[in-house]
């Protein structure tokens, strides 16, 4: 796929790109569907699955991405690929939920999701910079994706010991995906044709996204870490832009946030976990400038959330604002 892609003319790299992105978002969906299926035919409660293979669903895209790109060797792709959807989801994403319609805040992403996610984001640059699972810096190397894997190991264990807890106190607990009637049960024939054709759609969507992006990264004279950042990344997180528009139409974006920060945990422990434990990923001086911004978008977004209780159109129109300001700032670097 690499040699076509790289020797075929620019108009159908584009489509190559659009088509990469179209299979990763709808293997994404039939692997999850299919999984969720099985699950509960299996008898797994709807809040695990909710809290597992509903929720890390959403990062499937950039885990093949990611993964791919360490893989190839495309290092800035697979780094810029997760801080830059994170970014997008945390100030596009819930900005113009805030806009469209008023996203009240769950104290349980105020006291505990929004500080962890902080938490996750200093790991990696301190890992980044610091090589503290590795012997070289500026390397995320094999036991730094071990370490964010137990973490991420960990974090699941906690909401789920949480949920199931709440859930014995009959207090409700609001999970994407984590209801029976939200879950669709399927025959066993079709939930594996979703699962291994998912898969399929997921593996192959990563590697053409990745390559089509680092052809036109090159053929437009624009850095990988440029190109991940912004393509890429908007391209990965498009559906939950799509989801949360159509949710603030309804007024249903209560629970926006949370899973905007969520899908951000997953991204840094799961993605870049099983990236860099796979293939070490070198990291560059953009990676730890990114980084920090997006630590401190994230600090911003505490700070409107934990002083109103809720993200309105002031705040939503900040956020948006200081999104575009940043991505002038990544395009003129």
């Amino acid at each position: 796929m690499e040699n076509f892609i790289n020797n075929a003319p620019f108009a159908l790299v584009l489509v190559a790109l659009v088509i990469g992105f179209v299979l990763l978002i709808k293997g994404a969906d039939y692997f999850v569907e299919g999984s969720s299926s099985v699950a509960k035919r299996l008898h797994v409660p709807a809040i695990i699955i909710g809290l597992t293979i509903v929720a890390m669903g959403t990062s499937l895209p950039e885990t093949a991405v990611s993964v791919s790109a360490s893989l190839t060797g495309n290092n800035e792709l697979a780094v810029s690929n997760v801080v830059g959807s994170n970014i997008f989801n945390l100030m596009v994403v819930i900005g113009v939920c805030g806009v469209l319609a008023t996203v009240n805040v769950a104290k349980e992403t105020i006291r505990r999701d929004i500080p962890f996610s902080l938490i996750c984001a200093g790991m990696l640059l301190l890992f980044g910079i610091a090589g503290i699972g590795d012997t070289s810096s500026m390397i995320l190397g094999h036991l730094d994706g071990v370490i964010f894997l137990g973490c991420f190991a960990g974090y699941i264990f906690y909401m789920i010991r949480t949920a199931m807890k709440a859930s014995k106190e009959g207090k409700q607990v609001e999970i994407e995906g984590g209801s029976d009637e939200e879950i669709r049960l399927i025959s066993m024939p079709l939930s594996i044709l979703f699962i291994v054709g998912g898969a399929v759609a997921i593996a192959i969507g990563g590697d053409v996204t990745v390559d089509a992006a680092a052809r036109i990264a090159g053929d437009l004279g624009m850095s990988q870490t440029l190109i991940g950042l912004t393509i890429v990344s908007i391209g990965t997180s498009l559906p939950e832009l799509v989801t949360s528009i159509v949710a603030a139409k309804k007024n249903e974006v209560d629970m926006a946030l949370g899973n905007a920060v969520g899908s951000n945990i997953f991204n840094i422990l799961m993605v870049l976990g099983i990236a860099s434990a796979i293939s070490p990923i070198t990291l560059i001086r953009e990676n730890i400038i990114d980084l920090c911004v997006l630590i401190v978008f994230t600090v911003c977004v505490w700070i409107f959330a934990a002083t109103k209780k809720r993200i309105g159109k002031v705040e939503g129109f900040c956020m948006i604002a200081l999104y575009v300001a940043y991505a002038i700032y990544i395009v003129i670097r």
